[in-house]
């Protein structure tokens, strides 16, 4: 029981609390708003990389910059007898309706002459009308709408208190209201200004009218009003013996507009241009004159040019023709292409189950893996809402669930944060008096403690030493002798503690270093062969600065080299020591080993030597991207068995041509050295000696050099051959 209470709380009730907190902000003005913002992003990354092709059943005729400047058809706003001509050249062409979203709610003299074509056009018209003011207009039943086509929808299910409403309605009145259907422009935007609805049905008065996409639909389809039935919340379904739709709204009767198009995707003329196109062809009689496609299409009138006053802020532009919301409508209907808000609690849920596991998951890994995912997963979950979008038309809400998300990884990081500097605290009271601070540092780090006491472990064991270090230390004073020491020393320390290693012990100008404990690393030969090549680089820079520095240091100083000793295999890693005073520290065989590899590259004229289990075990881990050189099989002084050695030469990307070639030469050497043809391998070593990185008076501190080791070995092989049974093994005298 107790362990499902701790799981409770430190994994369930922390994601718990901050997505409940989360979905309570969500219902905030404000939080609405930035989700809101989220959505218009959406909307244009998805018209600009994942545009689609536009029906063309929808033509805009827009009321346009050209159409403003034409003469001929005067200043704006233009006189309705312009209107009722085009609408008699349009019909020639049988359009299926012509939607005006323009209000011609005040009577004009030339109302008769815009009647008139639509009458003798015999074309179905739409015109759009407003809620009225609250002492304007006209309220249902009043005498002036007598005459006027203007019908309720008689089938309405749900609370209508939501819907746009108003007490009064201002509409175009006889004659144009007596010969053309008339429908609500209204589209109030949200709260933050932009027009992502629009209602499909306002109320006016008690009774529901057809907004003026769905008047044109209905006219398009030829249905009445009876045919139509509006459940609010649920959906608009237009149904008789030849057409069958449903239309998705809210409670409010708005539709959540699935904007696909701007202006340059639709099929769209300007009037001049599409009323100078039809005068050309039937009254000019030009049969070369090419038509506007208009048949069987819904013609939107509206207004396009800048300098009108029809304009207003969308998700796709904030400066947006207002007539492209009821064109992005109407191609959404035709489509069936409907947009849908995404249910609140599968997003609650999906993200609960998400943070909750995240914070038993990630509790105790690594804290990169926890800040990996703590921005990988808003990242993928912003990339699934805005494909979401972009290819089913799913609004998912993004700003209350990252939130969500994000305050339970602030928890999970603030309490690791807090647990790891506990632990912290408590392992350096507990080996801050014996180990090393930097050992602390790494033990801290990785969250695992060493085993005390002393077990065994796979490692890399390090041994440096200065060629020549009691020559010149006897010439220098104390002080400047400690002043060389600390910074040698802390060169090689830093070096080795960067790729990873431990430092065990200095012993006077000696270096002990061990790679893979306390804190296990599969590449630990790898990180110590590397190692051993930055530290004789380093000390390569440290004698230009020596030799600069001139009389100041003697020339051992000036031309000061280091041996390095490496061998890899199980060691006993422990605390060992009195009781009082003890040292984390490694031992064992192939502890010594290492050890008479840093003594023993000497006789063999190399700088760093190593063994094969160490060369093994980087070429597995590092690839071949360390070069080795083999030096021959040796028995070390305490062993019975041959032991083979390597010369860890450098990274082969940096590696010269010539160096190459003397290690392909050297090895040809060998092979012969190895079949006793003594003459054969002593050419090829003289060959190799000539190419040699290291070569005794040209480099600063060389006396020798494997292949000089070699030559000299081949004329003793051949002034006093070995054995029968000689199998090339070199058996040390000495450590």
């Amino acid at each position: 029981m107790k362990p499902r209470i701790a799981f409770f709380k430190e994994h369930v009730l922390p994601a718990l609390v901050c997505f409940v907190l989360a979905l309570a902000l969500a219902q905030t003005d404000w939080m609405q708003r930035f989700e809101n913002v989220t959505f218009d992003a959406r909307a244009k990354l998805r018209a600009r990389y994942f545009p689609t092709h536009p029906r063309d059943d929808v033509v805009l005729i827009g009321i346009d910059q050209a159409s403003l400047d034409d003469p001929a058809l005067g200043r704006w706003p233009w006189k309705r007898n312009i209107h009722g001509q085009f609408l008699l050249l349009a019909s020639v062409v049988k359009p299926s309706v012509v939607t005006w979203d323009i209000l011609f709610d005040d009577s004009n003299e030339d109302d008769a002459a815009f009647a008139t074509g639509i009458v003798r056009g015999k074309i179905d018209v739409v015109l759009g009308g407003a809620r009225g003011e609250p002492d304007a207009g006209f309220k249902p039943g009043a005498e002036q709408l007598a005459k006027i086509r203007i019908a309720p929808l008689p089938h309405v299910e749900g609370d209508m208190s939501a819907v746009v409403s108003s007490e009064t309605m201002s509409v175009p009145l006889a004659p144009l209201g007596e010969v053309a259907d008339i429908a609500f422009v209204d589209a109030p935007p949200a709260a933050d200004g932009v027009l992502r609805e629009v209602p499909l049905v306002v109320r006016i008065g008690k009774q529901i009218y057809p907004g003026l996409s769905l008047r044109s639909l209905m006219q398009h389809w030829h249905v009445t009003p009876d045919d139509v039935h509006v459940r609010l919340g649920d959906a608009i379904e237009i149904k008789n013996d030849f057409v069958h739709h449903r239309i998705p709204i809210d409670a409010a009767g708005k539709y959540l507009i699935n904007y696909r198009h701007t202006l340059e995707g639709f099929r769209n003329y300007g009037y001049v241009n599409a009323f100078g196109m039809l005068r050309r062809r039937f009254v000019v009689k030009d049969a070369t004159q090419e038509l506007p496609e208009l048949t069987g299409r819904i013609l939107l009138v509206g207004q396009t040019a800048d300098g009108l006053a029809d304009f207003g802020p969308t998700p796709l532009d904030s400066h947006t023709p207002l007539v492209l919301v009821h064109a992005n409508v109407l191609e959404n209907v035709l489509n069936g292409d409907f947009a849908r808000r995404e249910a609140a609690w599968p997003i609650w849920l999906g993200g609960f189950v998400l943070t909750g596991g995240s914070l038993a998951f990630f509790g105790q890994r690594k804290f990169y893996y926890l800040a990996a995912f703590a921005l990988g997963a808003p990242a993928v979950f912003a990339i699934a809402v805005t494909l979401a979008w972009a290819k089913l038309s799913v609004w998912v809400p993004v700003v209350w669930p990252t939130l969500g998300f994000v305050a339970a990884q602030i928890f999970l990081i603030g309490r690791r944060v807090l647990s790891e500097q506990r632990a912290k605290e408590q392992i350096k009271g507990m080996f801050g008096t014996y180990i090393s601070p930097e050992l602390v540092n790494r033990m801290v780090a990785s969250g695992v403690s060493p085993q005390l006491g002393g077990h065994e472990e796979e490692i890399t064991a390090y041994f440096s030493d200065i060629q020549g270090y009691s020559t010149f230390s006897e010439k220098l004073p104390a002080p400047q002798l400690v002043e060389l020491l600390n910074e040698y020393l802390t060169a090689c320390t830093d070096i080795v503690q960067e790729e990873g290693g431990t430092l065990d012990k200095y012993i006077g100008d000696a270096v002990v270093a061990m790679f893979g404990a306390p804190i296990a690393l599969p590449d630990h030969a790898y990180r110590a062969c590397l190692a051993a090549l930055r530290v004789q680089q380093r000390l390569d820079e440290l004698r230009v600065g020596w030799q600069v520095q001139g009389a100041r240091w003697p020339e051992g100083v000036r031309q000061m080299r280091s041996r390095i000793g490496l061998n890899s295999g199980p060691a006993i890693i422990g605390n060992m020591g009195s009781r009082t005073r003890f040292n984390y520290t490694m031992t064992g065989d192939n502890v010594n080993l290492a050890a008479r590899m840093e003594s023993g590259a000497k006789q063999w004229g190399a700088y760093t030597m190593t063994t094969e289990a160490t060369k093994l075990a980087c070429e597995k881990h590092g690839g071949d991207r360390i070069l080795f050189r083999p030096l021959g099989r040796i028995v070390v002084k305490g062993r019975t068995q041959a032991v083979p050695l390597f010369e860890v030469v450098g990274l082969k990307e940096s590696t010269p041509a010539a160096t190459r070639d003397c290690l392909e030469l050297f090895d040809q050497g060998l092979e012969r050295y190895y079949a006793r043809d003594w003459d054969g391998a002593r050419d090829c070593f003289e060959r190799s000696r000539e190419l040699e990185p290291n070569f005794p008076g040209r480099t600063p501190g060389v006396a020798n050099n494997p292949s000089l080791v070699y030559l000299e070995l081949v004329e003793k092989m051949k002034a006093k051959p070995p054995p029968a049974n000689w199998d090339g093994v070199f058996v040390m005298a000495e450590k």
